[in-house]
């Protein structure tokens, strides 16, 4: 019997030092977590019991329960290195074969899947294609779309500003609009004594002479003026300035350019046959008390974008109109000045890099300065941790006693959240793990020793004559 017990106990002893072994092996194993070997004693039965006074027959090896304790978390200069900090598993595919994982080493693939070191494809939710909203409750495999960011046609332009109430009519268009009075007045029937239609008249002419009057190569023709991208439906960038001339007390007109030509006619504002078009100027009013009357937004229309030699670019205007929206705008008594401009148009884009915040909603930046979802990765936990069973490469699979998965986004729930740029190191104490050597050993020989004191007994016994 003492040759059982004790060879029970090297048994158990060398149990524990597999499992000690392993965990001080995989110290340095991403999302490993460690092991410790738990022993039970035996009982020899009989059917009516084990009597009063039961000898023992030794130990037995009864689980090799994995400790799921958080490791600590190590920062990377990868995004797509995950680390979960608290509960849960991530979930990742190979070919159908679903297993869980807490390491996050992760890479893409050539088609854009993110995989792990072994070829296995992360879970997630996906995007739908139309709405660019993250499809919740349907799991796929998790791609990076690596094409270009389609461009935005620039449809509204939304800018404050602030016009100088103290600025005068620009020298230019007061010179313009005096030589036309005068000339009008001189040709009156009595030019020291003109009538009341006749001044109308001259004042008319003066309007019409002075509105020509503007060049925006001439700082003279207007009293302030700014510029703001905008795209075209091809992404192609047009510079749009706004040139404001103060007509009247209170009143200013607004010129628009676009790429220094008229938007309506292409006409080059340099060219001696610029003038400005009806549509691509506006009036804007202010009340004394410096704030805009004027309805909003104003709406450009026909613009045909050109090239830099004047051809057309082959892209569409943005809208039948473009609305230039100045709601906010003031007029007091200080320095021209522009609080806000936004346009909403933007350029095509290449993928710049990735991000993903800790809810794993997974993010594509592109070089327009555009962002797009990309996809959700997914958690899961389960009612008995201890009950998966381990398949090698840091990951396990669903067993009868592990019951279901519970599957969720990160944060949700008991789920923990998502480090990117980090891992996970081990859980493994080295510490604690050399002591468990020590103690393991001495476990071993002392049950060797068992061993040997059972034979000495045995072998005098058999001495006797």
């Amino acid at each position: 019997m003492s040759f059982n017990i004790g060879l029970s106990g090297i048994r158990a002893a060398s149990a524990d030092l597999n499992v000690t072994g392993n965990n001080i092996a995989n110290a340095g194993t991403i999302g490993f977590k460690q092991s410790r070997a738990e022993f039970a004693d035996v009982y020899a039965a009989s059917v009516l019991g084990t009597g009063r006074n039961p000898q023992g027959s030794g130990v037995l090896l009864s689980n090799v329960a994995q400790q799921f304790t958080q490791g600590n978390v190590n920062f990377t200069q990868n995004t797509l290195d995950l680390a979960i900090n608290g509960n849960g598993f991530f979930v990742t595919s190979n070919n159908g074969a679903i297993s869980y994982t807490r390491a996050g080493y992760f890479g893409t693939d050539r088609e854009g899947n993110i995989i792990n070191n072994f070829g296995e494809r992360l879970q997630g939710y996906g995007v739908n294609p139309v709405t660019g909203q993250i499809n919740q409750g349907v799991r796929t495999d998790l791609r990076i779309d690596t094409r270009a960011a389609e461009p935005n046609a620039t449809t509204e332009i939304r800018s404050t500003l602030n016009l100088n109430s103290t600025n005068v009519r620009p020298a230019l268009w007061q010179e313009a609009y005096d030589q036309a009075y005068a000339a009008s007045i001189a040709g009156a029937a009595d030019p020291d004594n003109p009538t009341a239609g006749e001044i109308a008249a001259a004042e008319a002419a003066g309007l019409a002479a002075a509105e020509v009057s503007f060049d925006p190569t001439d700082s003279t023709s207007y009293n302030s003026s700014t510029s703001v991208d905008v795209y075209d439906s091809l992404g192609n960038s047009h510079v749009l300035t706004k040139y404001f001339v103060k007509t009247d007390a209170n009143t200013w007109e607004m010129i628009v350019l676009v790429d220094g030509r008229d938007p309506q006619t292409g006409v080059l504002a340099s060219d001696p046959a610029y003038a400005p078009s009806a549509g691509a100027r506006f009036d804007v009013n202010f009340n004394n008390a410096g704030q805009m009357t004027t309805a909003q937004p104003f709406n450009l229309s026909g613009w045909v974008p050109l090239d830099a030699n004047g051809q057309p670019t082959g892209a569409t205007s943005p809208v039948a109109q473009l609305a230039i929206n100045l709601t906010g705008s003031t007029q007091y008594a200080s320095t021209f000045g522009v609080n806000s401009v936004v346009q909403d148009g933007f350029t095509t884009g290449e993928l710049a890099g990735l991000e993903i915040d800790d809810t794993g909603v997974i993010f594509a930046r592109y070089t327009n300065g555009q962002t797009r979802v990309q996809g959700q990765l997914i958690l899961a936990t389960f009612a008995n941790q201890q009950g998966l069973t381990p398949l090698g490469k840091t990951a396990w699979a669903q067993s009868f006693t592990s019951g279901e998965p519970v599957i969720g986004t990160p944060g949700s729930s008991t789920l923990g959240v998502v480090q990117s740029g980090a891992l996970e190191a081990s859980n493994v104490e080295l510490s604690d793990q050399l002591v468990n050597l020590i103690v393991a050993q001495r476990n071993y020989q002392a049950n060797a020793k068992t061993i040997q004191t059972e034979d000495a007994v045995t072998q005098t016994i058999i001495n006797l004559r």
